[in-house]
């Protein structure tokens, strides 16, 4: 008799692991909570007021299915961006859809570029499906776009993963040159490019639209987790040339976005006002964030980001320990897992009193670990 359940081989080779250790597990693991949530790139300035009184009004029906097609909000995503809703597919969150990609294109052994240290859950789907990543190393703590150019071509890669501002390291490439690496991938070659954080950046970051609309072989996930507060709803968003977008209606969970989510971002989309008010603030956190590492001798890396990667000036011993002691005192942070962009912490911009707790607590731990 077989054992059961009938696990797949590939599912059963897997390591028992997940891309982030979240930051409620390891509360309750510290038997404490966090008293400045810096680590998970969210934003602490928090959705617009109108967002809130939005998902307030629509609370009395949660008892419905949320609509299917997301009919709305594909409609407005679509006026936003200047393009058909048809060319717009709404899922859970960019990790939703980074699965979705993942499913449609990878079968085991297929090839799929990355850059060694970028975002693991893509990797993890990767994974997931049995495909064989491909990774090249960051140049200047930037993602190296003509090594990733040269594997995609080496590899026949099915999948070439960019994320531009880029996580961890906050760094980015200009638009012309994110367009020159699309251009001159092989047609076969399906770009993900990864722009959550492109509300944050400078308007020299991101393509137009136009500039990569046409291209069937480019897909440019956003999401309403960072800029406008809607992380804990989980929606994102794909656009790209209608008969590339299409395919996701073939895997996609129809039901996988909620009703509250979609009430959510649609009036999170309508309000520019507060977004506006949440860039300006994250930018004034940058900085402030920036002072704080030179004040401590740190490098602060330039960031098109809501966070700011900081280079310790050592190693990665040196920066988990840094890392473990602002922990141990109620600062959750993250850091890089790889080397060499693992000699550095990452912390998120928030309201100005969490980043005053994360300075006094910096004060203590340099001091500490000398």
């Amino acid at each position: 008799m077989p054992a059961f359940p009938r696990f797949t081989a590939l599912a059963q080779s897997l390591p028992p692991t997940v891309p982030f250790v979240g930051p409620e597990t390891q509360e309750r693991a510290r038997g404490a909570a966090f008293v400045a949530r810096l680590g998970a790139n969210e934003n602490g300035f928090g959705p617009a007021p109108s967002v809130i009184e939005a998902i307030a009004r629509a609370a009395p029906l949660s008892w419905r299915y949320a609509d299917p097609e997301n009919h709305d909000l594909r409609v407005a995503l679509g006026a936003h961006l200047g393009l058909a809703p048809e060319r717009v597919v709404v899922g859970e969150g960019i990790d939703g859809l980074l699965g979705l990609i993942v499913r449609l294109v990878v079968e085991p052994g297929t090839p799929v570029v990355t850059s060694l240290g970028a975002y693991p859950t893509f990797n993890f789907h990767v994974a997931g499906f049995g495909g064989r990543l491909v990774t090249v190393p960051y140049r200047d703590d930037r993602e190296d776009l003509d090594a990733l150019l040269e594997a995609a071509h080496r590899e026949n890669a099915a999948l070439v993963y960019l994320s531009n501002p880029d996580n961890p390291m906050g760094t980015w490439h200009s638009a012309d040159a994110v367009t020159a690496f699309a251009k001159a991938l092989p047609e076969t070659t399906l770009l993900v490019l990864d722009e959550a954080y492109g509300e944050t950046a400078p308007a020299s970051a991101l393509p137009d639209v136009s500039a990569l609309a046409d291209m069937p072989n480019v897909l440019r996930f956003r999401t309403f987790s960072k800029a406008y507060g809607l992380a804990g709803q989980r929606v994102g968003y794909v656009f790209g040339v209608e008969e590339t977008v299409s395919m996701f209606h073939r895997v996609r969970n129809h039901f996988g976005v909620n009703r509250l989510g979609q009430v959510a971002a649609l009036a999170a989309l309508q309000d520019q006002a507060w977004l506006a008010h949440v860039i300006a603030e994250v930018e004034r956190s940058r900085q402030r964030i920036a002072a704080i590492a030179k004040d401590h001798g740190f490098t602060p890396i330039p960031s098109a980001t809501n966070f700011v990667t900081i280079d310790c000036g050592r190693d990665a011993v040196y920066a988990k320990a840094i890392l473990d002691a602002l922990v141990s005192r109620g600062i959750f942070i993250r850091m890089p897992g790889v080397a060499p962009l693992n000699r550095c912490i990452r912390i998120s911009t928030g309201p100005e009193p969490e980043i005053a707790l994360f300075e006094t607590a910096l004060v203590d731990v340099v001091s500490e670990l000398g």
